[in-house]
């Protein structure tokens, strides 16, 4: 696809960050509310992991995406700010890490993502325009309620590489940022018995290889790059220590832009990404 990027950009990166803390769990099985070394284990994320990725985003100049479920930056108010602050996207995850397409009939869909949008306005003052569905698991109607509310993205789907649009109701169209199971950080790294996540944990090395064939092909085929990870998991020492050799490596390609997710999504027409007046590239 000629064009697809603008200027001499030739591969796109978004680096994002779930931050799901204790919610995912409490959300599969809330009993386990009372296993402290468990429930510490997630919590890190939003208290420690969260602050020492943005510090290294920092340090690089990059702004990212972070993906936070309302019950989370209920409780964790100045963090959700300072995402904020720093210049990082905040965006919807839904209220208690809940897939669409697991809910049950007394749950509503509409009535979670308007629960997950009202929390991160009434935190940082704006209304979120992306929104990810936790476990990438969207329902047949999920599109056509992220249309009604006006959402520019979603980024769940697994349809391409690059952005595309996907159909909603009423002749709407949502941005679609794509993700995939093999630029997710749980695949390799999650380890935690009292929920049955019993996988050997790869080491950050081994997480490096794998990312950096993934964008190997993003960048030879000139297409985006798009990186999911979770402050709990790779908020740990070793494994952000990776991911700054991972963002050193793309930094030092010629032609690799980092970018927000909603700023990809507001530049996207049928023919690609067009940058938005005043919006400045960052490499």
């Amino acid at each position: 696809m000629a064009g697809l990027w603008p200027g001499k950009t030739r591969c796109v990166v978004m680096l994002t960050f779930d931050v799901d803390g204790v919610s995912a769990v409490l959300r599969r099985n809330p009993e386990l509310a009372d296993h402290p070394s468990l429930m510490s284990q997630y919590e890190f994320g939003p208290t420690v992991g969260v602050f020492r990725i943005m510090d290294l985003l920092d340090q690089y100049r990059i702004k990212a995406s972070f993906f936070i479920p309302g019950y989370v930056a209920e409780s964790h108010q100045e963090m959700v700010r300072e995402v904020r602050r720093r210049g990082h996207e905040v965006a919807n995850h839904g209220y208690m890490h809940e897939p669409p397409s697991s809910l049950g009939p007394g749950e509503d869909e509409g009535a979670i993502l308007d629960r997950g949008s009202r929390i991160l306005q009434g935190i940082t003052g704006e209304k979120p325009l992306g929104y990810r569905s936790p476990s990438w698991e969207l329902s047949g109607k999920s599109l056509d309620l992220l249309a009604e509310r006006g959402f520019v993205y979603d980024s769940s789907l697994m349809g391409n590489d690059i952005p595309y649009f996907v159909e909603a109701s009423r002749n709407r169209k949502l941005v679609e940022l794509p993700v995939h199971w093999a630029q997710d950080d749980v695949p390799y790294y999650v380890y935690a018995p009292v929920t049955g996540r019993m996988g050997p944990m790869a080491s950050p090395a081994e997480v490096v290889n794998a990312w950096e064939w993934e964008f190997e092909g993003a960048y030879r085929y000139g297409r985006a790059f798009m990186l999911t990870m979770h402050p709990h998991t790779s908020g740990r020492l070793a494994r952000v220590i990776a991911l700054e050799k991972l963002m050193q490596q793309m930094k030092a390609r010629p032609g690799v832009e980092f970018m927000r997710c909603i700023d990809v999504a507001q530049g996207w027409t049928e023919q690609g990404l067009k940058r938005r007046r005043g919006q400045a590239p960052s490499s």
